[in-house]
C-alpha cells in the first residue's frame, strides 16, 4: 500500500503542468485587460487618436481632482501617462517579456487606481480594482511557472 503523501513522477509533471497552464491563462487574461484598458483612452464616437487620449485623460484627473482631496497636478500626472503605460503592460504580459517585472509594476498601477477611486468614494469601482490586485497577485505567485515567454526574466 503506498503512502498518500508520497507523489508519483506523474503527479508531479501533472500539477507543473497545471501550474503552467494557470499561468499563462492568468497572464494572458491580464495582459489583455491591460491592453485594451490602455487603447480604451483613446477611443471616442469609434474613432481612435491621440486628441482623444488627452481630452479623455484630461477630463478624468479633472474629475477625480473635483470629487476628491487629491490636488490637479497630482491627478494629472498619474492620469496623462497612464494609458502608455497600461498598453506596455499588456504588451510585455501578451509576449511574455519581463514578465514578473511587468506585473509587480501593474500591480503598482492598480493600487494607485484602487487609491483614487477610494479618494472619490467608489467602492464599486474600488472593489473592481481590487479584484484585478488578487489576480495580478496571484499571477506573481504563479510567475515561476511562466514557460512560454519571448523574453523571461532571470531567476
Amino acid at each position: 500500500m503506498s503512502n498518500p503523501s508520497e507523489s508519483s513522477p506523474s503527479a508531479t509533471c501533472c500539477a507543473s503542468s497545471n501550474a503552467t497552464a494557470a499561468f499563462l491563462i492568468l497572464r494572458l487574461f491580464l495582459g489583455l485587460r491591460a491592453f485594451l484598458s490602455g487603447l480604451e483612452k483613446f477611443e471616442s464616437g469609434g474613432t481612435y487618436s491621440f486628441e482623444n487620449y488627452g481630452k479623455t485623460m484630461a477630463r478624468i484627473a479633472n474629475g477625480i481632482t473635483g470629487a476628491s482631496f487629491l490636488p490637479s497636478w497630482a491627478t494629472k500626472a498619474f492620469a496623462m501617462p497612464l494609458g502608455y503605460i497600461f498598453l506596455a503592460l499588456g504588451i510585455m504580459l501578451l509576449l511574455g517579456v519581463k514578465t514578473r517585472c511587468a506585473l509587480i509594476l501593474l500591480a503598482l498601477v492598480w493600487v494607485g487606481l484602487g487609491f483614487g477611486l477610494m479618494a472619490v468614494q467608489s467602492d464599486e469601482g474600488a472593489v473592481w480594482i481590487g479584484t484585478y490586485v488578487g489576480l495580478t497577485v496571484g499571477a506573481l505567485l504563479l510567475v515561476r511557472h511562466n514557460r512560454f515567454a519571448l523574453l523571461p526574466d532571470r531567476s
